[in-house]
């Protein structure tokens, strides 16, 4: 009798291993496994320390939310060899499911079609809504009328004032609706000699070019299809009257990186990310310790505004992925989720690019705590940057035609080649390119 017991109990154990290990196979099968395509460091090239919080953090709220789905991501891939990383992945079709699209890349793998059509998802699904992104992050994310990726951080380009130097001249710092001529005037004060050897050793500005001011006069420099340009248009024309005023201004002299490290330049062009970076400590103290500073709007022209341009990251999913419906979920928990958005400000020195998001009460006290000092910026102020900004074309054989005009263009501002006529020929010589 206790034979027989025995043999049921051990028959009933075998019976109970082989369910758990039945259960155990059938829990495997059914687990899903979606990748991400992720860098190591900052897409703005400014330190980062934990490059990666925003997706674990985010991989951790979906998979809680969607048990059975096992999220990964290659770690350590430098933001400098990821593109060739991707490319490979792609060529093999081992892709991610969902992965960071280089801004130089996104139109060549929207246009071959390595990049889902996201339209219909956004469109039909309910929680979600493309009116909450800034127009400018949005479209970066556009291709052809569609969109094939969501913005995931996003920075403007804002002005650098150094406020020691303006204090010691007697210069106000500039308001948010400052002019090109306001800006021209206060570099024609501060470019002097200083300490009276002959040798000029302050000066108005660095690093800012026509590029910027073709942002902010309102200039349209190509044909929406990329196939003709309007270098010769009387607001570029104003542009580069401007820009040959400007160097005339610092008496031809080449102005470096070291003479604005030092404290001997009024103005220079930051995108946001720099300016969260070196605002507070400590990079404050090991980048610019002997002067104070703070950044404004970029100056108006005169057919123009104080708007900025915008650079923007961008996340896609594969055309190719096995488990899409997923994959636009887990896209969405990292690019549109507010608590991602919202790590964007804690996390990374990029801003979120859900408006709501920057313009949240907690959101700007998050900032403020995260950049003491500061005076004339703050986000209410970017968000209008943001609101208005203006996003570079991206159509093919767009920089190579910038850099064609940009070397036309720096010998015109330099005075090698005479203004006149020079734009006319510029246009002739950009739009016999954009046509071959």
């Amino acid at each position: 009798m206790r034979g027989d017991v025995k043999r049921q109990l051990l028959l009933l154990a075998v019976a109970l291993l082989l369910f758990l290990a039945g259960m155990l196979a059938y829990q495997q099968q059914k687990t899903v496994e979606l990748r991400v395509g992720v860098f190591a460091g900052s897409n703005w090239d400014v330190p980062d320390g934990d490059s990666y919080a925003v997706v674990e953090a985010a991989i951790k709220r979906f998979e809680a939310k969607h048990p059975g789905v096992k999220v990964t991501y290659v770690s350590g891939i430098k933001k400098e060899d990821y593109s060739e990383w991707l490319a490979e992945k792609l060529l093999a079709g081992e892709e991610p499911d969902v992965f960071v699209v280089p801004g130089t890349d996104f139109n060549m793998y929207a246009a071959m079609g390595a990049l889902q059509d996201l339209s219909d998802f956004g469109n039909q699904d309910k929680q979600f809504s493309w009116d909450v992104y800034y127009p400018a992050a949005l479209d970066y994310g556009r291709y052809d009328g569609r969109a094939y990726g969501l913005p995931v951080t996003s920075v403007p380009t804002l002005m650098f004032v150094n406020k020691t130097l303006l204090a010691r001249e007697g210069i106000a710092i500039p308001g948010n609706d400052w002019t090109w001529q306001d800006f021209l005037e206060i570099c024609r004060r501060v470019t002097k000699d200083t300490d009276g050897d002959g040798v000029l050793d302050q000066f108005g500005f660095y690093d800012y070019d026509w590029k910027l001011a073709v942002v902010t006069n309102g200039v349209e420099l190509f044909r929406e299809d990329g196939r003709a340009s309007y270098f010769a248009s009387s607001r570029m024309e104003e542009a580069v009257q401007f820009l040959l005023q400007l160097h005339n201004a610092q008496r031809g002299r080449e102005v470096t990186a070291k003479d604005f490290d030092m404290g001997r330049v009024a103005f220079r062009p930051f995108t946001f990310a720099e300016y969260r970076t070196y605002k507070p400590y400590p990079w404050r103290i090991k980048k610019y310790s002997s002067f104070e500073w703070d950044c404004i709007k970029l100056p108006a022209g005169p057919s123009g505004d104080n708007v900025s341009n915008l650079q923007t990251m961008l996340m896609g999913m594969s055309a190719k992925s096995g488990h899409r419906e997923l994959a636009w979920l887990l896209l969405k928990e990292i690019c549109y989720a507010p608590e991602s958005q919202q790590l964007m400000l804690t996390k990374t020195q990029g801003l979120p690019s859900r408006r709501d998001v920057v313009e949240a009460d907690t959101s700007q006290a998050l900032f403020a705590a995260n950049a003491p000092g500061c005076e004339e910026m703050n986000l209410r102020v970017v968000s209008e940057v943001m609101e208005r900004a203006v996003m570079q074309p991206r159509f093919k054989g767009y920089d190579e035609a910038m850099l064609r005009a940009n070397n036309e263009l720096q010998q015109v501002i330099t005075g090698i080649v005479p203004f006149n006529n020079s734009l006319n020929k510029l246009q002739k010589e950009i739009n016999a390119y954009l046509q071959q």
